[in-house]
């Protein structure tokens, strides 16, 4: 089986990404399988720019998986419906928060707006912007997806529950009843969302989330013959 490649939270970096893709390409050429573990957008710089990047290797029939990050929900939401709150936000922060990102998502389609700014001007402004593709791309993200031994997802899964029971709000948002969980999954599985240090493996789960959407680096992880490693500039490093 050829390698997996996986990309955690992107959140705006496109300079990150394309520097991550030059690294699988130079691991596992240009077809190589990659998933995207979803909040490709807000915080960073340009949002806009690492949907459109998405939007055409998919469309040249490159072999991505892209996955729905809470971040992403909250985009899409607020394209169809004006929404500017999750229930799962406790803080009561919406998207056009600065701290949740959804002002610097907006900068890079050329819309300014602030939390002040009305709603429905914004919505208009917004609508009228980002373009038809970056929707429809936004509109049919998975929330999870398979392969021999492993499971992506966002954000984890919600223990005790079978894979076709586990619901989206989990899928994309779930943190620490899914992190104190010791014992193995159905498979390993490789998540984002809950930013740590470096990649790493826990036994039973990989977190690739590295905090790119603070700034700190964008994360690879390449999955082969059951083995797990970091990719960089400088190659491939076991994660045990």
């Amino acid at each position: 089986m050829p390698p997996i490649y996986a990309i955690g939270d992107i959140h705006g970096q496109l300079a990150m990404l394309r520097q991550a893709l030059d690294w699988i390409e130079a691991d596992g050429g240009a077809a190589a399988q990659v998933v995207f573990l979803g909040d490709l957008v807000d915080r960073g710089p340009d949002s806009a720019g690492v949907l459109e990047l998405l939007c055409r290797g998919i469309d040249a029939g490159r072999d991505w998986t892209v996955l729905l990050g809470n971040h992403d929900r909250m985009f899409r939401r607020f394209l169809d419906a004006g929404s500017l709150h999750d229930g799962r936000i406790l803080s009561g922060r919406g998207w056009m928060h600065p701290a949740i990102g959804g002002p610097m998502t907006l900068a890079s389609y050329g819309v300014r707006a602030s939390e002040e700014t009305p709603t429905v001007e914004i919505l208009a402004q917004a609508r009228n912007k980002v373009p038809r593709r970056h929707r429809d791309l936004l509109a049919r993200l998975k929330t999870l997806h398979r392969e021999p031994g492993l499971i992506f997802v966002h954000a984890g899964l919600r223990p005790g529950v079978p894979l076709q029971a586990q619901e989206e709000d989990d899928l994309i948002w779930i943190r620490d009843e899914f992190h104190v969980v010791t014992t193995p999954f159905e498979a390993l599985v490789v998540h984002g969302h809950t930013p740590v240090d470096v990649p790493t493996h826990y036994g039973n789960r990989v977190n690739l989330d590295t905090g790119a959407g603070y700034g700190r680096p964008l994360s690879v992880g390449v999955f082969e013959g059951g083995e797990v490693f970091a990719l960089s500039s400088s190659g491939r490093a076991a994660l045990l």
